[in-house]
């Protein structure tokens, strides 16, 4: 009777999920592809343009994932800022934020807990910060076709990641990374090529 019950719930909460993601696509006038799955409720701000074409999948819920620490996923898009993300592309409860713009290739996944930030949020002049001075430096990220980034990782402003390169767990990508090869630690650096 408890499975019973636990599946009634189960559906129940994606059906809600399900209507609040329509309403968050309608209200942020997201340009939808065909077969977009998103498992769990996607948390969207900013009034830019998100542009997330056919056969992505989202997952953004603990269960749908739980390798990744973040229970959601997430897309902050400043004013005049665009997200696109490219055909059959996986991503799992990671932060995305664009003041300037942000590309993820074709058929790329995206681990657990990942970070993906073209800006950097805050002035590193103390006077600047605290006043509140406008002085935030952005630069856009390109993540190319059939690229791996690893669970935990965190890409920087200004970096480009070539086609079908793999970012190990827990990276930090500070800087580009070439085609076929595979980066890793923090700062991620090279540590082989992909044949």
């Amino acid at each position: 009777m408890f499975n019973l019950w636990m599946k009634v719930l189960r559906k129940t909460i994606n059906i809600k999920d399900s209507v609040l993601n329509k309403l968050t696509i309608k209200q942020h006038g997201i340009l939808l592809g065909r077969n977009v799955k998103i498992h769990g409720k996607l948390f969207v701000q900013g009034l830019g343009t998100i542009v997330i074409k056919d056969n992505v999948t989202i997952r953004s819920k603990y269960s749908a994932n739980p390798i990744g620490g973040q229970t959601f996923t997430s897309l902050f898009v400043k004013d005049k800022a665009k997200l696109i993300i490219e055909k059959g592309v996986g991503i799992s409860n990671t932060a995305i934020c664009a003041f300037n713009y942000v590309h993820i290739g074709e058929n790329c996944f995206i681990g657990g807990d990942c970070r993906i930030f073209d800006t950097d949020f805050h002035s590193i002049d103390y006077e600047k910060r605290i006043s509140g001075f406008e002085d935030i430096k952005t630069a856009p990220v390109i993540i190319g076709k059939g690229c791996f980034i690893g669970a935990g990782t965190i890409i920087l402003k200004g970096v480009s990641i070539g086609d079908y390169s793999v970012i190990g767990a827990g990276s930090v990508v500070t800087k580009n990374v070439p085609c076929k090869e595979v980066w890793a630690g923090n700062p991620a650096r090279f540590l082989k090529r992909i044949m």
